[in-house]
């Protein structure tokens, strides 16, 4: 049986930790000196490190944690920069892990980055930066046509799938999705939800596609209600889904 829980590492990264009674699975450890203290303590060995994406808060500790750990096996994007990956993935890859055992796929998701790849069962969601709870990453590398594919394809997920994304950005999110989306009450709901569990310094992760299909406004950019809000407040119109999400971006890179 797999346990899954978070490693708090920076301000407002998590580490997620996949583990049975003896060995561990981390993804993106951007800081190798908590993981090192969580699997310490908890007696864990290191054996699989997924990397979604070449941004130094996901990378970082992959060098100190081979080198505590050098039979640890690290699976990341095919991008050349990133120092310390032993197999790069691509779109359609499956990973069949063992200590511990997980069955895995790979899907390509540029936008925040071009790199960017996130690692998907029916279950479980670990998905870097592309997916936060309601909202996205910022579109660094990508374009609006882009990101929004790449969005839609973890929206068509299974409703169950648990979303594990990298950061405790959930209140910022949601002050903007409601900023967008007033009128959305299971989002409503769930910004209360939310600011309780933060009032006593608790995770809000992970969430579920079911949630983010309903709360999520960049999942939402074809509801009419999203669309006629967000050409009010950025005084624009748009002809497409894609437009509504690239206006949806543009605002909350400016909120």
């Amino acid at each position: 049986m797999n346990n899954i829980f978070a490693i708090p590492a920076f301000n407002d990264n998590y580490i997620w930790c996949l583990h049975d009674d003896k060995h561990a699975m981390v993804v993106d450890p951007g800081d190798a000196t908590p993981v090192k203290s969580v699997l310490d303590e908890q007696q864990l060995t290191l054996t699989y490190i997924l990397i979604t994406h070449h941004h130094y808060d996901h990378t970082g500790g992959i060098e100190a944690l081979k080198a505590a750990y050098p039979d640890a096996i690290v699976y990341g994007p095919k991008n050349p920069s990133i120092v310390g990956i032993d197999h790069g993935l691509s779109e359609g890859d499956k990973l069949s892990l063992q200590a511990p055992n997980v069955e895995l796929q790979i899907m390509e998701t540029p936008g925040h980055t071009m790199d960017h790849i996130v690692y998907f069962n029916e279950d479980i969601l670990f998905c870097g930066d592309t997916l936060f709870s309601a909202g996205c990453g910022r579109m660094f590398e990508g374009t609006p046509e882009v990101f929004h594919k790449s969005l839609q394809k973890l929206a068509r997920l299974p409703e169950r799938t648990k979303v594990y994304c990298t950061h405790e950005y959930t209140l910022a999110n949601l002050a903007f999705a409601t900023h967008v989306d007033p009128n959305n009450q299971a989002l409503n709901e769930y910004h209360s939800w939310a600011k309780e569990k933060r009032s006593h310094s608790q995770i809000t992760l992970p969430s579920t596609i079911a949630e983010q299909n309903k709360i999520n406004p960049f999942l939402r950019s074809d509801a009419p209600e999203i669309k006629q809000n967000i050409e009010k407040i950025m005084n624009l119109s748009t002809q497409s889904d894609v437009e509504v999400f690239a206006a949806l971006r543009s605002c909350k890179d400016n909120f």
